[in-house]
């Protein structure tokens, strides 16, 4: 009972602290989104047409599941990034070490932060992205389990981002110059069909492709790469993951240094 009730308090902050700064936390991907939508999808989209291999498909509705995805990723991956390095700075990690909490309750505490606005900033995206298409979703069960496994996994790794970080610049280091790259990379914006055999095979190196076109085929029911692959990658990487940001926990790296 003192667990779950430690449990249901950590992740209460971490839920509080995203509706208290939802200008920062929820406004700017609305804003985000849109600005996408009118400028790839209204402006370039109606000269592109439709998608080459996605017959009935126009490119703004194959981009609807992308940028839902990289709404996802990058906000459940910021949110822990952050917390949990301002949980460090603001010296309240040391009352948390302290308390009877395991790591496993700590651990768990701040993930649930990062998948609820993960989840959040997707709806929000959802929404907006009525105001520019008809979304249609070919399986909302799967839609559903998609966005929240591919929120518990950046979740952690931002995490891990947090426990490494020394100061504010390290939580960004990651996310401008490694999480980025790939996921604009990862076919959000355009199918690797498009591609030449070369970039075909840089591009199928990129899990976030594979990330995507799982999604993609939970929402839209067609995708470029097997949908299952993506899945299994997700799976492995968050048990991996998880794992390893648990063992950190336990050695107090980051943390007790």
């Amino acid at each position: 009972m003192n667990n779950l009730q430690g449990l249901k308090t950590l992740a209460w902050a971490q839920v509080r602290r995203i509706l208290r700064i939802w200008i920062q936390t929820i406004l700017p991907p609305a804003i985000t989104t849109a600005l996408y939508f009118l400028i790839f999808g209204q402006l370039i989209g109606s000269r592109i047409g439709g998608m080459p291999g996605y017959e009935g498909l126009t490119y703004i509705e194959f981009m609807v599941p992308g940028l839902i995805m990289l709404s996802v990723i990058t906000n459940s991956y910021a949110n822990v990034a952050s917390a949990f390095y301002g949980t460090k700075f603001q010296k309240a990690m040391e009352e948390i070490i302290i308390s009877p909490m395991p790591n496993w309750i700590i651990l768990i505490g701040f993930l649930i932060g990062g998948i609820a606005r993960g989840m959040l900033v997707g709806l929000v995206v959802v929404l907006t992205s009525l105001f520019f298409v008809q979304v249609t979703i070919d399986n909302i069960l799967l839609t559903a389990i998609s966005i929240v496994l591919t929120s518990i996994l950046f979740s952690i790794l931002g995490l891990l981002n947090g426990i490494y970080a020394k100061t504010f610049d390290d939580v960004s280091i990651i996310p401008t110059f490694v999480l980025t790259p790939l996921i604009y990379l990862g076919g959000i914006f355009y199918s690797i069909d498009i591609l030449s055999t070369e970039w075909q095979f840089i591009s199928q190196l990129n899990p976030i492709l594979y990330i995507v076109n799982f999604f993609r085929f939970a929402m839209l029911g067609v995708s470029e790469i097997n949908p299952i692959t993506g899945m299994v990658l997700i799976l492995v990487f968050t048990f991996v993951f998880f794992f390893i940001a648990y063992s950190l926990l336990l050695r107090g790296v980051g943390i007790k240094e």
